[in-house]
């Protein structure tokens, strides 16, 4: 399927893909980002989805000008194919400094390992040809070492696995309340604790956020959208809060 644009203006355009993922396997959206012609490729997916992809993305710009690619954490769904991006663009990749000795088991090749840079736990800021994006921290949401992304530009915020929604059969989030049902489950059981939730929420309060998009599901599009979903998260009791002794029992 083409791509969706969720943003688009003359220098700036957000290109959303969410139906590539074989049916056998987890649903993973992509996202690009292109500023006055240059573009950054968020979470790219793995082996099946990558020829696909590439074509797709080929019809918005030249694949020569893929100049980023943001790995936010180190799951198969995102980071399977980073030998076949590499290998077919001249782009810097980027993922957290806990994840860069595991792409080799995902195929990287050795003389491609110098286009991945670390990242450290703080964060950084990427210059997408003017456009200055913020790569935020979002660490055990769920991964130890997890990044988010911030594009100023569109005012949308990239949340990763935090956000996502599994089952439902629309493109955007219309009825919070009916979603809840499609996300709960997910975030009880993957996110680490509501203390980081909190934490979490504290920061992208401080940025001007129009649409949160998440790696799998449906998106949150205008701001009273993304009020409901930080102030769900905010009081989410998930992963550590739920624990009791009687879910560490030797089996019988």
């Amino acid at each position: 399927m083409a791509a969706k644009l969720i943003f688009n203006t003359h220098d700036h355009k957000v290109a959303f893909y969410e139906e590539l993922t074989p049916a056998s396997a987890v649903q993973a959206n992509q996202y690009l980002i292109i500023h006055k012609g240059e573009g950054m490729l968020l979470d790219p997916g793995g082996h099946k989805v990558f020829p696909k992809l590439l074509s797709d993305i080929s019809i918005l710009i030249p694949t020569g000008n893929i100049k980023y690619i943001l790995l936010s954490h180190q799951d198969p769904d995102i980071v399977a194919s980073i030998n076949g991006w590499l290998m077919t663009t001249k782009a810097i990749a980027y993922i957290s400094k806990l994840w860069t000795r595991f792409l080799p088991h995902f195929g990287l090749d050795s003389q491609l390992e110098e286009r991945v840079l670390p990242i450290d736990d703080g964060g950084t800021k990427i210059n997408l040809n003017g456009c200055e994006i913020l790569v935020l921290p979002a660490h055990f949401l769920h991964s130890p070492g997890n990044f988010q992304v911030y594009d100023p530009c569109s005012k949308i915020l990239f949340s990763g696995d935090l956000g996502a929604s599994l089952g439902q059969d629309y493109f955007f989030v219309e009825d919070f309340d009916s979603h809840i049902k499609y996300m709960e489950g997910f975030h009880r059981r993957y996110m680490a604790s509501n203390k980081i939730l909190k934490f979490w929420v504290n920061m992208v309060r401080q940025l001007d956020i129009e649409t949160i998009a998440p790696q799998h599901g449906a998106i949150f599009k205008g701001k009273e959208m993304v009020n409901r979903f930080l102030d769900w998260l905010e009081n989410l009791e998930v992963g550590v809060d739920l624990m009791t002794q009687d879910k560490y029992k030797l089996p019988v």
